[in-house]
């Protein structure tokens, strides 16, 4: 009982620390109200701060006489469910205190948010409040960033247990937590140009580039427009925003190898003009840039160019002229794969088979160790992978054993029975809770292509909508929508897991 009082002790520490900083957080965003001459709606997000205070202050007393330095993984699923869970709790507070939404609108449309997926049940954003919209934005970027990230800068050694309970794997450099910031500076330098970018080129207003570059880059979707980008009408902020969805997609230890690549590039013609080295080991070290071996890139682009193709040649092009047929085509393929749910056009005249692409790539998602949902990238190219493997060991003579490598980020990774028994497990959880997900949705009056559609950008923390999501939609639906999000920001086992973790330390307590 004493060893298991102290792990508790331990994770109401973290969750603390965790609570102390949003409720700083939360009271700098409601002091923006007054920026935008709406200070009345200061008060929601005040209210809200001291609520997280309180939580700060309870945690803190629950953590008394704690002298863990460390967290081991299991202990940190449970602080990571504990911290999501409170969180979207709070984070729907400022909603339901300014009366934006009702309580269960506000917990689907905070659960949104830290889940990057994106889905609304503000009827009209464009005339809420702007420090609202603000809120959204900041806890999309922050859920793409995970907790994980946060923790391991302010909590020390702590923080590494968290960082492997999120599901990340990618270590840039030996050092989890200086991983963790090298991560943390990718992710603000391209916000820091995604805004810039915006501004300048795609000639938005401030308030709108800092909002769509945060929610494009975090792969979430939120918009400051009914319209979402569509409302823009423009060429140039959708190129930028497409290029933000992307690298929002793209593992961090894709980037970190590509940073890489680029420093090894031009060192390497230094040396080729210093004549250091000639042309054919110029050529071999580029060979061995593991950006350039890694597959994840290659099937996400691969991917796009083929679903782009059928939905230009299979649905658009019948509702849009040729060039409008591609430029829509593009950016709704980008933003479901990417997971990011932004969009140019609605759905309406678009045909089953148009959405039905749509639904493959929200399922498949984005890479691994990056802000986007769904079964990854990563997985899907194991699957094939091992498939291809499988035929041509018929072709092999018995004995033969061969196994598959795959560069992932900056190093190389084994896949042997336990990766594919990991990816089996998801890919299998994922098609059960999609199909339950998909079944309420129908139970409730829907087609089976609109349910499918919007579970699975539920699921996939993808945002794109046919309407099933709505401001007056049964509780019984977003519920279920929020159910899908929370499992598929986790990846289903964590959560599982804390579940009966809780279930069996709570029987341990009351036996003894």
């Amino acid at each position: 009982m004493f060893y298991l009082k102290m792990r508790y002790k331990s994770v109401f520490s973290a969750l603390a620390k965790v609570m102390f900083m949003q409720s700083i957080l939360i009271l700098i965003v409601g002091a923006l109200a007054f920026v935008f001459s709406q200070g009345n709606h200061f008060f929601p997000f005040f209210y809200t701060s001291l609520l997280s205070f309180l939580i700060t202050v309870i945690f803190k007393v629950l953590s008394r006489g704690n002298k863990t330095e460390s967290m081991n993984v299991q202990d940190a699923m449970l602080t990571v469910f504990f911290i999501w869970t409170i969180s979207i709790l709070v984070s729907a507070m400022p909603f339901y205190f300014g009366k934006i939404l009702g309580l269960t609108q506000s917990i689907f449309e905070s659960a949104s948010g830290w889940s990057t997926t994106g889905l609304t049940v503000i009827a009209d954003v464009e005339s809420i409040p702007k420090v609202y919209l603000l809120w959204r934005s900041i806890i999309q970027y922050i859920g793409g960033a995970g907790f994980a990230l946060i923790m391991i800068v302010v909590a020390g050694n702590s923080g590494a247990g968290l960082y492997q309970a999120e599901g990340r794997t990618d270590n840039l450099v030996p050092n989890i937590r200086d991983s963790a910031k090298l991560i943390l500076v990718i992710y603000l330098i391209w916000a820091v140009a995604g805004i810039t970018a915006l501004m300048i080129f795609g000639k938005l207003s401030f308030f709108d580039a800092f909002n769509h570059a945060l929610t494009a880059l975090a792969t979430g979707g939120f918009s400051t427009k009914n319209s979402s980008i569509g409302y823009f009408n423009n060429v140039t902020a959708e190129l930028i925003i497409m290029i933000l969805m992307i690298s929002g997609a793209t593992g961090f230890g894709v980037h970190y190898s590509l940073v890489q690549l680029i420093k090894n590039y031009f060192k390497s013609r230094k040396d080729l003009t210093n004549g250091k080295i000639n042309r054919l080991d110029f050529k071999e070290r580029m060979k061995a840039e593991p950006f350039l071996k890694n597959p994840e890139p290659k099937t996400m682009f691969y991917t796009l160019v083929i679903s782009i193709i059928l939905l230009v040649v299979l649905c658009t092009v019948h509702i849009y002229s040729l060039p409008q047929a591609v430029r829509h085509s593009v950016f709704t393929a980008i933003s479901a794969l990417t997971g990011t749910g932004f969009q140019t056009v609605t759905f309406e005249k678009w045909n089953t088979l148009g959405l039905f692409v749509i639904t493959i790539l929200m399922i498949f998602g984005g890479m691994t160790d990056s802000t986007s949902g769904g079964l990854k990238t990563f997985r899907v190219y194991v699957i094939i992978k091992v498939m291809i493997l499988q035929v041509k060991n018929y072709f092999r003579p018995q004995g033969t054993e061969h196994h598959i490598e795959v560069y992932k980020g900056v190093g190389k990774k084994k896949i042997d029975l336990g990766v594919f028994k990991e990816v089996i497990a998801v890919v299998f959880m994922y098609i059960i809770v999609f199909v339950t997900g998909s079944l309420i949705l129908v139970g409730h009056g829907f087609s089976l292509e609109d349910s499918m559609f919007e579970f699975s950008s539920a699921l996939s923390a993808v945002g794109l909508t046919v309407g099933i999501t709505a401001p007056d939609a049964p509780s019984s639906i977003l519920w279920t929508l929020i159910g899908g999000m929370y499992l598929g920001r986790f990846e289903f086992f964590l959560i599982f897991y804390a579940v009966i973790r809780l279930i069996k330390d709570l029987m341990l307590k009351l036996k003894n």
